[in-house]
């Protein structure tokens, strides 16, 4: 496919989302679904969280495009020839999007998001869509995962469906981060021919790129855990088809690179927990928007700043495509030493502010309808 019909993908996805954004918004302050300020939050006001309707909209807009322009218009066939793998990752989707809307709306415990998370991922997992090898990098080649690769996808979805939720805690900070993990995506599945996972990401980019014109600070939306979680699973599965698919660049590192800072904000709050005696679920105010909040920058900068930290990790991942196995790893270590002197730096290991309940992803106080500024 050409670079027009990708562009193509992206607009129809972000002319949806910009339309489907304002009507998701004006029902979700109908009905009361909004996000009020207190505890970690730092926006001001009432603002809805239903965004992730609009993404997901926009998404599948661009997808039915492709679909029918392979059906009726002579197309490039890439959906219609890719079978179960594919209906089994929009089944997944649906599921994603159904948890996080519940969530959004009535609030579910953390033991039924996680069970929520393990179907969602287990519907591409059992339509064949997995891990099934891992570059060697002392011996060059591959080494075939077998059953191992099932537990291991498993752990892979819904640990990115996790980690892009964890992050999304300031104004257009989670569409931002994901756009451009989707970028460098688009970027290597085009180029190793990898026709579905390229699809995927233009459709994506153009989504988040839409929601930010409402979602950028200050937003008049929210995306949500339908939001958050939708754009995490499906990163994860554009990795399974694109990156992880392919021969020429089979191995764990690229995808952990190109998502690093959400990947490595996930980290430092585990060891900061663990380190301070706290659960590991437990919620704090210590992730790095929080950080550099405190050090004097305001939304937009440290929303800027994390974009610049992310699209230069994901550009190492898009490098290592052209380096042998054994370089992938050392290029990786070096990049998270020096993503490590930089949480260190910004005080990530250090003991946080416990809020609300202080569990994190759980329930917030003011889903109920009481400002938890005081909490």
């Amino acid at each position: 496919m050409s670079i027009w019909h990708y562009l193509g993908l992206v607009a129809v996805a972000l002319v949806t989302t910009l339309a489907l954004t304002p009507i998701v918004r004006t029902v979700s302050v109908r009905f009361g679904v909004v996000d009020r300020p207190g505890g970690r939050r730092v926006h001001l006001g009432e603002v809805s969280r239903l965004g992730g309707l609009a993404i997901f909209g926009g998404f599948c807009a661009a997808m039915l495009a492709q679909w029918v322009g392979e059906r009726f218009f002579s197309r490039t066939p890439v959906l219609v020839n890719e079978g179960l793998p594919l209906l089994g990752t929009f089944a997944g989707m649906l599921v994603i999007v159904a948890l996080g809307l519940w969530d959004d709306i009535r609030c579910v415990t953390p033991r039924v998001k996680l069970a929520g998370q393990i179907l969602a991922a287990a519907l591409p997992i059992a339509a064949g869509l997995r891990v099934e090898y891992i570059g060697n990098p002392f011996q060059g080649g591959l080494q075939q995962l077998g059953l191992f690769g099932i537990p291991l996808t498993l752990l892979w979805i819904v640990g990115f469906t996790n980690v892009i939720n964890l992050i999304d805690g300031l104004d257009g900070l989670a569409a931002g981060v994901t756009a451009i993990a989707a970028i460098s995506f688009l970027a290597l599945a085009a180029q190793m021919n990898q026709l579905v996972a390229a699809a995927l990401a233009a459709a994506l980019i153009g989504a988040c790129a839409g929601f930010l014109r409402y979602n950028f600070h200050p937003a008049s939306i929210h995306m949500g855990d339908s939001g958050a979680m939708f754009l995490g699973f499906t990163l994860s599965t554009l990795a399974l088809q694109g990156v992880m698919k392919s021969v020429a660049a089979i191995t764990l590192v690229v995808p952990l690179l190109v998502i690093g800072v959400p990947v490595f904000d996930t980290l430092s709050a585990i060891v900061r927990r663990a380190r301070h005696g706290r659960p590991i679920q437990e919620a704090d105010d210590g992730h790095i928007h929080h950080r550099l909040l405190r050090r004097g920058f305001d939304q937009r900068q440290t929303v800027l700043i994390i974009y610049l930290w992310s699209g230069a990790l994901a550009a190492g991942g898009y490098s290592m495509r052209f380096v042998p196995t054994l370089w992938k790893f050392g290029v990786f270590i070096v990049l998270a030493i020096l993503s490590g002197l930089m949480a260190s730096r910004l005080g990530l290991f250090d003991a946080a502010r416990v809020h609300g309940d202080g569990v994190e992803e759980d329930c917030d106080d003011d889903r109920a309808g009481d400002d938890p500024a005081g909490a």
